[in-house]
């Protein structure tokens, strides 16, 4: 670890005025310094709402999103009482889906136990369902100017180029949220939560840091160093393992799709999607869901966050069983590994 001074106080004098300057405009933000006290000005409900969709995601990706859900649940209690198969639809794209089901479990729990209003410490939105300790942690601080320590991503690593901490991801992860402790105060908690992750997400970038615009580049450890850019450190990664199935695009005469409704429990549980065989580490015959004349209509990969997934793709007309919707919606709605499947046969859409 290089040594540079931390003087606390003035870090957060450069960070937070740097943030006075240049925070993002975002739907779900209101703009430095606005808010305060009791976040009377910072609806908790679009600060939750937008946290849980920017995890493993985007601000670019999730914006459309939150919009879309802000248009059609402009409340918590609209959501908790919106239904579930219409909730997974509108989630379809954002990906890990379990958290569209926590989305709901906590709405719900808000309007029900809690009058609609949320909690406003962070043990309180702690104790909601489907809330963890960093969504809690940033609805404190942003919703309710409580000085929580809120650490995603971008904060570990400005944290680890500020400090210039060796040890590796994910090892470092304790340490990291240590040194962020360290820095939050109570004056302004809500913006400094912002400004940190900003600063991340817009200057300390992953590959090519803009150190020459940096407010802290004369307290950072790493540029004191010579190579930001290589921290933080990781742990080189297994290759992720690859599993094998088969995708059913049946059409009826009039064009229709055919989907089914997947189990609530596992992965993408509770979505339409298309019928698949089962995903297994090699390539095995699948049992097409119907009896029809079943032609090859190419391959698709995809990849999970634990593995990576090619599916080949059979097509055929037939009748059945099944949820029918058409190819266009089936394209917008569909998570993003059937969407990929469907357009090898009907339409445009994601092929890799």
């Amino acid at each position: 670890m290089t040594s540079v001074p931390c003087d606390i106080p003035a870090i957060r004098a450069a960070l937070l005025a740097w943030y006075d300057a240049n925070a993002r405009t975002l739907p779900w933000r209101t703009g430095p310094g606005e808010g305060g006290g009791q976040g009377a000005t910072r609806d908790p409900y679009r600060i939750w709402l937008s946290e849980v969709m920017l995890q493993q995601t985007t601000v670019p990706h999730a914006t459309p999103y939150f919009l879309s859900f802000l248009q059609r649940w402009p409340t918590v209690a609209a959501l908790a009482a919106a239904p579930d198969a219409e909730v997974m639809a509108a989630w379809a794209g954002l990906g890990y889906y379990a958290r569209a089901r926590n989305l709901l479990a906590c709405a719900r729990a808000v309007a029900g136990d809690h009058g609609g209003v949320f909690p406003d410490t962070e043990a309180g939105l702690l104790a909601l369902p489907g809330v963890g300790a960093y969504t809690a942690a940033a609805v404190a601080a942003i919703a309710f100017d409580r000085p929580a320590n809120v650490v995603d991503g971008n904060v570990e690593r400005v944290m680890a180029r500020l400090f210039a901490v060796d040890t590796p991801l994910p090892a470092a992860k304790p340490e990291l949220k240590r040194l962020a402790a360290g820095l939050v105060l109570d004056d302004r908690p809500g913006d400094w939560a912002q400004a940190l992750m900003d600063l991340g997400a817009t200057v300390c970038r992953p590959r090519t840091p803009l150190c020459d615009v940096c407010p802290l580049s004369d307290r950072c450890a790493a540029f004191a160093g010579g190579s930001p850019e290589s921290y933080p450190r990781k742990t080189v990664k297994a290759d992720r393992p690859r599993r094998f199935g088969t995708a059913f695009v049946l059409v009826d005469e009039g064009g229709r799709v055919a989907l089914v409704r997947r189990p609530d429990k596992g992965l993408l549980g509770g979505m339409l999607g298309l019928p698949t065989s089962s995903w297994q580490g090699q390539p095995t015959e699948a049992v097409p869901p119907i009896a029809a004349d079943w032609r090859a209509a190419g391959s698709i990969d995809h990849v999970f966050t634990h593995f990576a997934l090619t599916l080949e793709v059979q097509t055929a007309a037939g009748q059945g069983d099944f949820v029918w919707t058409t190819p266009e919606r089936a394209l917008a709605d569909l998570p993003t590994v059937f969407r990929k499947a469907l357009s090898r046969v009907v339409g445009a859409g994601p092929r890799s």
